[in-house]
């Protein structure tokens, strides 16, 4: 793999960093990632991640191992060649829509949808993606869209969390700025 960017991230709303690079060979795209931070009860959550996907970003394999407090964390997703996603080799129903991978505690896997999607200034798209659930150890779908305002800035909204805002991005795609929630450290 031969590294096309990186970035390092400080958390808004609790103490914590990220940092990631993206990686590229002559089949696949990866992130490759280490995520600090502080959960809302008070534990601390140390995670390392890694995303695989195509050359047409579509998700391909993740893993997320680590820690949550005292709790061990090791995930394994994958989505075969028809579209059926795994979690630690275990099937899950209805995300076979789903072609992006979130892993949620991170701003990273957003340069995938946004690199996928590959919008025009004024375009808008859903991006539904398989959302993975650190906490309750699941993965279910979580409805995204975002729509292209400017060369650098996208609306991002994702009702699930009733969460809405203008995402800055770099010219790679990383987000610059996900408001109340991370910043990239320049």
């Amino acid at each position: 793999m031969q590294t096309v960017a990186s970035i390092l991230w400080r958390r808004l709303d609790a103490p914590g960093h990220d940092a990631c690079r993206l990686e590229r060979n002559a089949t696949a795209w990866q992130l490759d990632g280490a995520a600090v931070f502080r959960l809302e009860d008070r534990r601390i959550a140390q995670l390392h991640y890694r995303v695989r996907c195509d050359l047409h970003w579509h998700a391909q394999w993740g893993t997320v191992r680590g820690w949550l407090g005292a709790d061990a964390v090791d995930l394994s997703i994958a989505r075969d060649a028809r579209g059926h996603w795994k979690l630690n080799d275990e099937a899950v129903p209805d995300l076979s829509h789903c072609v992006d991978l979130d892993l949620g505690f991170t701003p990273a896997t957003n340069l995938l949808q946004l690199r996928r999607l590959n919008l025009a200034q004024g375009e808008g798209a859903d991006a539904p993606a398989a959302w993975v659930d650190l906490e309750g150890g699941v993965l279910s779908e979580l409805m995204q869209r975002y729509e292209r305002t400017a060369s650098d800035e996208y609306a991002y909204d994702a009702k699930r969390f009733d969460y809405a805002a203008t995402l800055s991005v770099t010219s790679d795609c990383f987000v610059r700025d996900y408001p109340g929630l991370w910043i990239a450290e320049e």
